[in-house]
């Protein structure tokens, strides 16, 4: 699979050190002034070097020092540290990308995925369209736009997510945003934070080597905003639109490494559990996609499916059944997350060993 670029910078350590600069411009002389030598010619070689003077060697010291520290500058990443150049120089010839090479793959794809959790179509629809467009355009890269999914708590929009990726066979990083800190766990955060680093999307990418990876941010309606040290305000919405715009993405400056990325690969979904608390700029730039609540049907049905595909008894599905319908007045029992502890479970009793 091609590689496509990512890190958009030179790195410094291809640059020559200040002695093979001066050993170049000291050759580079000697042939001007008519010492041309080959190095197995001892006589021609001393000729060579009694034509040098001291003044000379200062001035190729002084122009190879210099040389040297413009073209680390022009580099950008002169201020590394050693392991992070390291880190980075194992993308400089870039990341592989995910794409949906045909439209049959799109539609097995959302078939599967509509399958399984029907009460999410309308978050299902897009992906369907964005995997069939990426098809039609033969597209390198699958792009997905950014999602925003409003929908009760428990109906299996983070799950939904992960799904999605593992059909397109890239990796998901998700990110809490009701943290305080949680626009620095998008950008990063630059050296002289306690938590400096990279962000959770830009680790996830230089960890999996993927140029397209599905970054979930959970209850965004939650997120507040930090202020640093010198009084500067930093919120979620403003990290979350600088990565999400491709043209600034595609050119996107780590705080932290302070070297620019393209980071257009990513697909954002963003879930919320409810329309208030949401920023207008977000909202605009994704239209809500408004999920129904679960019903009893569609556990039922989840359980069913989920059961089948672990490999569980008709005994133990029966089980998990007979307790969603004993439950079916308790609200907080209408929930992805407590069918899956219960399968959970119930996988974990068919698998404990039998004492005899």
């Amino acid at each position: 699979m091609p590689k496509l670029p990512f890190l958009l910078t030179r790195l410094d350590k291809d640059i020559p050190d200040v002695a093979d600069v001066s050993a170049r411009l000291r050759r580079h002389l000697m042939r001007l002034r008519g010492h041309p030598f080959f190095e197995s010619d001892i006589e021609a070689f001393q000729r060579a070097m009694d034509a040098i003077t001291d003044d000379d060697v200062a001035r190729f010291h002084a122009r190879a020092q210099a040389y040297v520290e413009r073209a680390r500058a022009a580099s950008g990443t002169a201020h590394l540290k050693r392991e992070e150049k390291q880190r980075l120089a194992a993308i400089k010839d870039g990341v592989r990308a995910m794409t949906v090479a045909t439209e049959a793959r799109a539609d097995e794809i959302a078939a599967d995925i509509h399958t399984r959790m029907p009460w999410m179509a309308p978050a299902t629809e897009v992906a369907w369209h964005a995997m069939r467009r990426c098809a039609q355009e033969g597209a390198p890269v699958f792009r997905l736009p950014p999602m925003l999914l409003v929908g009760p708590p428990g109906i299996g929009k983070s799950h939904w997510s992960r799904a999605l990726a593992a059909a397109l066979g890239v990796p998901t990083s998700l990110v809490d945003a009701a943290a305080e800190a949680a626009s620095f766990v998008i950008a990063g955060a630059q050296r002289g934070w306690g938590n400096a680093g990279p962000g959770k999307p830009l680790d996830t990418i230089l960890n999996h080597r993927v140029l397209n990876p599905i970054v979930v941010v959970d209850e965004v309606e939650k997120a507040g905003a930090v202020r640093d040290t010198g009084g500067n305000r930093h919120n979620l919405t403003e990290a979350l639109l600088a990565l999400m715009e491709p043209v600034s993405a595609a050119r996107w400056e780590c705080p932290f490494y302070r070297v620019p990325f393209d980071m257009s690969g990513i697909g954002w979904i963003m879930t919320a559990n409810s329309r208030r608390g949401l920023p207008e700029p977000l909202l605009s730039r994704c239209p809500p996609l408004v999920l129904p609540a679960l019903t009893l049907s569609d556990l039922i049905g989840f359980a069913q499916r989920e059961g089948v595909a672990r490999g569980l008894t008709a005994p133990a599905q029966d089980a998990v059944i007979e307790t969603l319908q004993h439950h079916r007045d308790r609200a907080d029992a209408l929930s992805l997350r407590v069918v899956q502890r219960m399968l959970d479970r119930a996988e974990q009793m068919e698998r404990r060993p039998v004492l005899n």
